[in-house]
């Protein structure tokens, strides 16, 4: 049996469009779709990423592709026009109608652009076992290209606590690349 998709399938750039009309495609089944398959998609595909590239430039492709969504997700569904706690009050909303997660804000330094978030319920990561580490590098990605499409500045974020550190929430911490 011929696979056609291997044939025919192009790889194109991420573009919004890609997502397509999911009200329309999905029918009755909706929009939702259950965390436990969200996750065997994450987790399987970063094994394979693993195998292939090692871990490390795995967690790495993870965190660009959350960059990609991130940049994304606020170029199309956030007013980047808010002045800064709108936005954030904004996009505390979208997650929590989203069921991302929760977010928080623990600090923030207008003058260096230095901020502390946190997401606790997280999509990827609340309830896994404790590892000692933290597995949230899609998350950092995600997080990252917000705040560049908001702000206009790179960002470096980095997780510090993780469900799977032993924390409850994910706290995240970023700052301003220096150009």
């Amino acid at each position: 049996m011929k696979n056609v998709f291997a044939q025919d399938m192009k790889h194109t750039t991420f573009s919004w469009d890609n997502i397509g009309n999911i009200t329309e495609g999905r029918g009755d089944l909706g929009e939702d779709m259950p965390v436990l398959v969200y996750r065997l998609m994450q987790y399987t595909m970063l094994d394979e990423l693993a195998k292939v590239y090692g871990i490390d430039r795995a967690n790495e492709h993870f965190r660009n592709a959350g960059y990609l969504a991130g940049s994304e997700f606020a170029k199309n569904t956030l007013d980047l026009s808010l002045d800064f706690n709108s936005f954030l009050a904004a996009l505390q909303k979208s997650l929590h109608d989203l069921k991302v997660g929760v977010l928080r804000m623990e600090a923030f330094d207008p003058d260096t652009g230095e901020i502390v978030l946190t997401v606790g319920q997280d999509l990827d990561c609340s309830g896994l076992p404790i590892t000692n580490e933290t597995v949230c590098y899609y998350d950092e990605g995600f997080i990252s290209g917000i705040l560049e499409a908001y702000t206009g500045k790179k960002y470096d974020v980095h997780e510090v606590d993780c469900w799977a550190t032993g924390d409850r929430v994910c706290r995240f911490n970023g700052s301003v690349v220096a150009d």
